[in-house]
């Protein structure tokens, strides 16, 4: 994972965590919501940073190839 995958996924966290404490979310629907919430953040912030480099912060080796992923399931 590189280093800017690392900061937007903190991103996400913190603001996720944020938005379920200024809620005051209890149980898995109210966080599902602070998650979407905090995870839409984190895209905009990475598609902005994205569109100003016009490099791809979300690297391809970091995914399983298709096969193993199967397996998975």
């Amino acid at each position: 994972m590189s280093e800017a995958e690392l900061i937007f996924t903190a991103l996400a966290e913190l603001s996720t965590r944020h938005i379920a404490e200024s809620m005051q979310a209890r149980g898995m629907p109210e966080n599902k919501v602070a998650g979407k919430s905090g995870g839409n953040i984190a895209r905009k912030a990475r598609l902005e940073l994205e569109e100003k480099t016009g490099k791809k912060v979300v690297a391809a080796d970091n995914y399983l190839p298709p096969k193993i992923m199967k397996k998975l399931k």
